[in-house]
């Protein structure tokens, strides 16, 4: 019951989410006719002033016993906000929404990783984490296309109010899971069979000692603000040659990435122990690049959409190995969420700043150009990650065989890493 349960709040949680993002631009460009500089200026004011509050947000769900309820909670925000936008789309309520919106989706991540590591623990994470990726890109696709029948057939404004269903079906389905079957302990990488470590969490500067956390945070930066701009520009392109379709084809490069996703995802999921986690993560960075560059090669829309399936192969991946590679890093610290949260606050700041920044290069240089500058930022994120960033699925293996070194907040992290070790 408690698996199932899991997959439906994967499910519809997603098609929450997927009615707003993508959706906000494009209405917001056509029929309020916003220029795209005003709508990266936006966007990334309400993810700065959002992403602060991740780390803190995660170490709320490390501490409370009331995860559940912290789903509800942003469930809640996010129906008032999408409420808000198609009502009255105005700069003062379209930034107001977004910030709280930014600041809602802060809890999700966190709250469902967390629940499942509870339910869970560690054996059989990488499986689990994979399924919970897959619903929830088997949500985006539903959402995809009702959203694209809706807008079509009503108006752009109509999708917003999709929300207010899916947010109902999703805290059914997270309200379904009974309380007693999360371990609040596990839940944020205390591991209950260390003999060595105990039951308290250690000291918040393990974010600041770990090396390979430090590492991998650059990265995520630098990946995130390489592809956050990426599929807004592809629909900015999309919907100003073919006026009227704008939904649709939202819809269809939002279906070409997901549909690409749900099977990248599991494939992650199931191999991610066997094969390491840096073999797979470095085809998601090396994709990337490849991706920056065709979106110039041609501006038909098949094309594009063609092209767009390639981003399903980077995020299939990537949405699966990050909490596993930070379930490895954390490991027995006791702080897995708090590093999730500082790992989304460096996430944000690079896709907040995508935003603006390939705004600018539009308005300036033109589409093309914002491709390739983004392009070049992805393929630096590839070789910092190649150079840099240790195995930590390998180091997990050996820790399963060495029960003392497990507890320690700097060693279990990354044995021999962590910054001023020897």
């Amino acid at each position: 019951m408690r698996w199932a349960s899991l997959d439906w709040l994967n499910f519809t949680l997603a098609d929450v989410r997927g009615s707003l993002g993508p959706y906000l631009g494009i209405f917001l460009l056509t029929e309020r006719h916003w220029d795209p500089a005003t709508i990266g200026i936006v966007a990334t004011v309400a993810g700065i002033v959002g992403l602060v509050v991740h780390a803190p947000i995660g170490a709320f769900i490390d501490a409370t016993r009331w995860k559940r309820g912290a789903v509800v909670a942003g469930l809640g925000v996010l129906t008032a906000s999408a409420l808000a936008i198609a009502t009255a789309p105005n700069v003062p309520v379209v930034l107001t929404a977004q910030t709280m919106m930014a600041v809602a989706g802060a809890f999700f991540g966190p709250a469902i990783a967390a629940i499942t590591l509870g339910i869970l623990g560690s054996h059989g994470l990488a499986y689990r984490t994979g399924r919970n990726a897959a619903f929830d890109h088997a949500g985006n696709v539903s959402i995809a296309i009702v959203a694209g029948v809706v807008g079509w057939w009503f108006s752009q404004s109509a999708v917003f109010f999709l929300v207010p269903i899916f947010s109902v079906l999703a805290a059914l389905s997270v309200l379904s899971i009974p309380a007693s079957a999360i371990d609040h302990a596990r839940a944020r990488g205390l591991d209950r069979t260390d003999p060595v470590g105990g039951e308290q969490p250690s000291g918040l500067s393990v974010l600041l000692t770990c090396r390979p956390l430090l590492i991998f945070a650059v990265c995520v930066a630098l990946f995130h603000f390489a592809n956050a701009a990426m599929l807004p520009l592809v629909v900015q392109k999309l919907a100003l040659a073919h006026k009227g379709q704008e939904t649709p084809l939202m819809s269809a490069c939002i279906v070409a990435a997901q549909v690409v996703m749900l099977p990248m995802a599991l494939l992650a999921g199931a191999r991610a122990d066997a094969w390491g986690r840096k073999p797979i993560f470095l085809a998601a960075f090396a994709i990337l690049p490849l991706r920056g560059v065709l979106y110039t090669v041609s501006d038909d829309r098949f094309w594009l959409i063609a092209v767009q399936l390639l981003d399903g192969v980077g995020a299939g991946i990537f949405g699966v190995l990050t909490p596993l590679v930070l379930a490895d890093l954390m490991r027995g610290t006791g702080r897995y969420n708090v590093s999730r949260g500082a790992v989304a606050t460096v996430q944000g700041i690079g896709a907040s700043l995508s935003n603006i920044v390939a705004g600018v290069i539009v308005v300036n240089a033109g589409y093309s150009a914002a491709f390739l500058t983004l392009a070049g930022v992805a393929l630096a994120a590839f070789m910092v990650f190649l150079i840099a960033m240790p195995e930590t699925g390998e180091d997990t293996k050996k820790q399963r065989h060495e029960p003392a070194t497990m507890g320690e907040p700097a060693q279990a992290a990354m044995a021999g890493t962590v910054i001023g070790s020897g």
